[in-house]
């Protein structure tokens, strides 16, 4: 069973995922940067030369994959809106790392490698969270809030709670 880190863009599932892994002595990917490293570009220009159906389907085929791979893994955003996605993560422990629209906007910023987020960044968060929260929210098993809170600390709750004492 793997630990599955989900949420929206800026929630901070990269960063609490390296921490976490390496507090817990596992293994770690991040899906989406793993998809760059194959394809040997960023995600945004697999958005503007493939287009999103294309990453879509690599990012299907990278996250069944991983999840049978590796411990700790930090999905993309909008990878749980995918069917085969959701019903691959069953009976992993899913972790919905919660960010309000002001924070995310916040650490986001003006990303220009977050292609679906172009443009107006806190509309299009907002938007999003209204689309992907029902989802994150049905498929979490442990929901963290993140606002207010690095990524350390955060890793550090979630190593305890999973027998991390903290010596390591």
């Amino acid at each position: 069973m793997s630990i599955v880190l989900i949420g929206a863009p800026g929630a901070g599932k990269s960063s609490v995922g390296r921490r976490l892994a390496r507090k817990l002595g596992k293994t770690y990917v991040d899906v989406d940067h793993r998809i760059e490293e194959v394809m040997g570009k960023p995600i945004a220009e697999i958005f503007a030369d493939e287009g999103e159906t294309y990453f879509r389907a690599l990012e299907q085929e990278a996250t069944v994959e991983l999840l049978d791979t590796f411990d700790v893994l930090s999905l993309g955003g909008g990878s749980v809106m995918n069917p085969e996605i959701r019903s691959a993560l069953a009976g992993h422990d899913i972790v919905w790392l919660k960010v309000s629209i002001g924070q995310a906007s916040r650490r986001v910023g003006l990303n220009t490698a977050r292609p679906l987020l172009l443009g107006n960044v806190r509309g299009r968060l907002i938007e999003l969270l209204r689309e992907r929260t029902p989802v994150y929210e049905a498929l979490a098993t442990q929901i963290i809030e993140t606002d207010g809170r690095g990524s350390s600390e955060i890793a550090d709750q979630l190593a305890r709670e999973r027998g991390w004492d903290g010596q390591q």
